[in-house]
């Protein structure tokens, strides 16, 4: 079956899903495989569970007219989503970063959900499967679409292009995240660049922080820029309040007071206000929507426990997002900080020098306690007696004792994988 066929199939059907879990009545399921399942041995369960079809790479033994067989059950996805996206008039705006893009595309979608119909990448489905069922989640209506994209290796962000052909793009930074695929910091900045390249390629629109020179540098001469930061030359001057904790920004003579934490996140709410801007929001529903944004998922939380107030921003880490949580928590005015840091991962063999360098920071930046998580932190050499070291959560909980904790002001932040969030049941 050609991709045009299975488009009208598409059109009929519910939904595309990818998860025995959540399958819908009336959807279309895509057999993919991983390292560790393999979807083709689940098809004749999803339609039991009311798939319409099943599209699939293997051959199952089945008469069933409902299965519809391929070469490549991912590829057909990603052809299937990119044929999709050419018959719609949605405008897709691409974002990409090193930090803050699932934040800067949530906050993006408040602004413009207020007057546009949009869709926006649920969660971090910002892969090359992600990325599909985004774009086959927008309707024909759909007038605005924000697309994450994620990568951890180069030509990951230009396949992802290739597949949304975005109409305008964002990079929120480049910083030193998925430095074992990348291949250090330079291969970072080439990785996420291929959005610009892109962009740049189709003569498309490019939205640049004008307050980070590796940006400007990466777009230099490019015409198709709209600016936005904290300096003059930027079309939109915003101006930094206040972060503590929760940001404060001037804008036109007035104050957006949001309800996201940390000085770092000025950058992804000035994204959100220059794309506003580009797009005719109305200022006092931008505002609104800005200020009204609750930040989830262990972004950027201010969680009120016991006598203790709680700085969550343990969704993830790297080191620039640790140095820059670091610095954020170091301003912020309290007699009785405490931190929890985990592990940073996916840093390959720079992950002991990056651990000791947050070390070294804690060490000249001193605050009542600190407790490192991991087996990368349990290895830096420590030399200040306040600064606790914990091989695993298992032993930090056996050895801890939380009547210590109260009227703290305490920053929790590390990788994904370290589940910082399970602090919460002990502290």
């Amino acid at each position: 079956m050609n991709i045009p066929e299975l488009y009208e199939l598409y059109l009929k059907s519910s939904s595309i899903c990818t998860d025995t879990r959540q399958i819908s009545k009336d959807c279309i399921f895509f057999a993919l495989k991983g390292d560790n399942f393999n979807g083709n041995n689940f098809a004749l369960q999803a339609l039991d569970q009311g798939a319409k079809y099943a599209v699939v790479d293997q051959d199952l033994n089945s008469n069933s007219n409902k299965i519809i067989h391929v070469d490549d059950t991912l590829n057909t996805l990603q052809e299937l989503a990119n044929y999709h996206r050419k018959q719609l008039k949605t405008t897709i705006i691409a974002l990409t970063g090193s930090n803050g893009k699932t934040t800067t595309k949530e906050l993006v979608n408040a602004v413009l959900s207020t007057q546009f119909k949009t869709v926006a990448t649920i969660g971090n489905l910002n892969n090359h499967i992600g990325v599909p069922l985004t774009l086959l989640s927008i309707k024909k209506d759909t007038e605005i679409a924000i697309v994450e994209m994620g990568a951890n290796h180069q030509k990951e962000i230009e396949h992802l292009c290739q597949i949304a052909e975005p109409d305008f793009g964002l990079i929120t930074n480049f910083g030193k995240a998925h430095l074992e695929g990348f291949g250090g910091i330079e291969g970072i900045i080439k990785g996420k660049s291929e959005l610009y390249n892109h962009l740049k390629k189709y003569n498309k629109w490019i939205f640049v922080n004008e307050d980070d020179a590796l940006q400007i540098k990466q777009t230099k001469g490019y015409k198709n820029i709209i600016g936005f930061g904290s300096k003059n030359i930027s079309t939109l001057n915003l101006e930094l309040q206040t972060s503590q904790p929760l940001i404060s920004i001037k804008y036109k003579g007035g104050i957006i007071n949001s309800r996201l934490a940390g000085h770092y996140n000025f950058n992804n709410i000035a994204a959100a206000i220059a794309i506003g801007a580009y797009f005719k929001i109305d200022e006092n529903h931008m505002i609104s929507a800005i200020e009204n944004y609750l930040p989830s998922n262990n972004r950027s939380q201010i969680i009120e426990l016991n006598d203790n107030k709680i700085l969550m921003d343990a969704y993830n880490a790297n080191p620039t997002s640790m140095m820059a949580a670091l610095d954020n928590f170091n301003e912020i005015s309290h007699p009785n900080k405490v931190l929890f840091l985990g592990d940073m991962f996916e840093l390959g063999n720079d992950a002991p020098k990056e651990h000791q360098a947050i070390v070294n920071y804690l060490e000249n930046n001193p605050v009542e306690m600190v407790y490192l998580l991991g087996e990368n932190f349990s290895k830096t050499k420590v030399s200040k007696t306040f600064i606790h070291q914990y091989k695993s959560f298992n032993e930090l909980k056996s050895e801890f004792n939380n009547s210590a904790l109260n009227n703290k002001f305490i920053l929790i932040k590390g990788s994904r994988g370290m589940a910082m969030e399970r602090l919460l049941d002990i502290i």
